[in-house]
């Protein structure tokens, strides 16, 4: 059983001989720091969201409507994080969330993070749109937690080959993602005129596929206007499949073994829906306030879906975590496991496979300490230790406090 929180004990322990960290611990701090190693229209890509923004925000405050109540004197001195999920034991209840595009906060792109995940027993979903090929990742960490991320393209074939060559290179799960069958209204990406795919970006696991290539020219030097050109027409014909229906996974089904999850469900009728066509896990998730401005906010519909899922499969959770305390209220609302997004892309940023392991440790640190402190032992037994924040309530009749909470 792995404990974290001792990492703090050692960086108070080099205070003393006036090391301090490279990196925040506050993760608001840690965005503001990836910003000083990201140009502007990256950052800007990596942090902001769909319109004005309201979702992004909507999804932390969403998480001032919960409070964690501790229990007392319990005896529990260590906590067991353990988590079984489709036969493999994560040491913790935590996932990398798929993000695309990371050769742009690390020249080796996902390849460091994949290794950390690895080092530490965790699990990372490698986007769709990777620097690196599906296969150089699996390749740069072997025997890491890998699971790919499927955006599903116009074309079936590219799907099919996409989801059998991750299944030769040993990842062990295929997340099918129904948000995003086209980009959000994102105004700070307009502002700046940047399409990072239209640049060639996030293109490794496309550009190893042969499927994808097909039609590109071979005459054409890689990396020429002409070239970029050819590519970015290619991404255009394949991206987003806008016609597609919950049949899609009985598609799926018929090519591969691997457990399939869909990712991007805030409905219970949805998550239904998807479990009733196959579905072996459901996430819930709104992409990270990245689609759909004033969508719901993603830790309001995870009980309402946990609660409709009943234990049938699996429900994960992403969409606003920052912190171990956050993962702790997911993780007592419902989600068997929770996917950190945005903080490891930007310890990415700032000091590669380094940067990735303090954003983790500092987590799980912090989820392990709050576990314990709740008197909880275990993460099934956060569920007891969850309630609405008192400001949250329902008003009582002949409550005339009901906004202060009592001493």
């Amino acid at each position: 059983m792995h404990r974290w929180f001792p990492n703090r004990d050692a960086t108070f322990a080099a205070g003393l001989a006036g090391q301090v960290p490279r990196m925040p611990a506050n993760p608001e701090h840690l965005e503001q720091a990836a910003l000083e190693h990201l140009p502007a229209e990256v950052w800007s890509f990596i942090a902001r969201g769909a319109g004005s923004g309201r979702t992004l925000a909507a999804n932390r405050r969403a998480f001032n409507r919960w409070e964690l109540v501790p229990r007392m004197l319990t005896g529990i001195d260590t906590a067991d994080l353990t988590t079984k999920l489709f036969g493999t034991t994560l040491t913790a209840p935590l996932m990398l969330a798929p993000i695309g595009l990371a050769g742009l906060a690390h020249a080796r792109g996902e390849a460091p993070a994949a290794q950390v995940v690895r080092d530490l027993g965790l699990g990372m979903i490698l986007s769709n749109s990777s620097s690196l090929s599906l296969e150089e990742v699996a390749e740069e960490a072997p025997g890491a937690n890998l699971w790919f991320q499927l955006h599903p393209p116009k074309s079936e074939a590219l799907a099919v080959s996409m989801v059998q060559r991750a299944e030769k290179a040993g990842y062990q799960t295929i997340v099918v993602t129904i948000d995003s069958w086209t980009r959000g209204w994102r105004p700070a990406d307009l502002d700046y005129a940047y399409d990072p795919f239209l640049r060639g970006h996030g293109m490794g696991t496309f550009l190893a596929d042969p499927e994808f290539c097909r039609p590109l020219p071979s005459d054409v030097p890689h990396g020429s206007k002409e070239w970029n050109e050819n590519l970015a027409t290619r991404w255009r014909e394949v991206f987003g499949h806008s016609h597609l229906s919950f049949d899609y996974l009985a598609t799926l089904r018929t090519v591969t073994d691997l457990p399939i999850l869909v990712k991007g469900v805030l409905h219970p009728d949805d998550a239904d829906l998807a479990i009733e066509h196959g579905a072996d896990g459901i996430v819930v998730s709104n992409h990270g306030g990245r689609q759909v401005d004033r969508s719901r906010a993603a830790l309001d519909a995870l009980p309402d879906v946990a609660a409709r899922v009943a234990g049938r499969v699996p429900v994960l959770f992403d969409s606003g975590v920052r912190t171990g305390a956050d993962a702790s209220i997911a993780l007592g609302l419902g989600a068997d496991v929770v996917l950190l997004g945005r903080p490891w892309i930007y310890g990415l940023a700032i000091d590669g496979a380094n940067g990735v392991r303090h954003v983790l440790e500092a987590v799980l640190a912090e989820l392990e300490l709050t576990v314990l402190m709740l008197g909880a032992g275990t993460v099934g037994e956060l569920r007891r230790c969850v309630e609405p924040a008192y400001h949250a309530r329902p008003r009582e009749a002949g409550d005339t406090h009901h906004d202060r909470r009592p001493s």
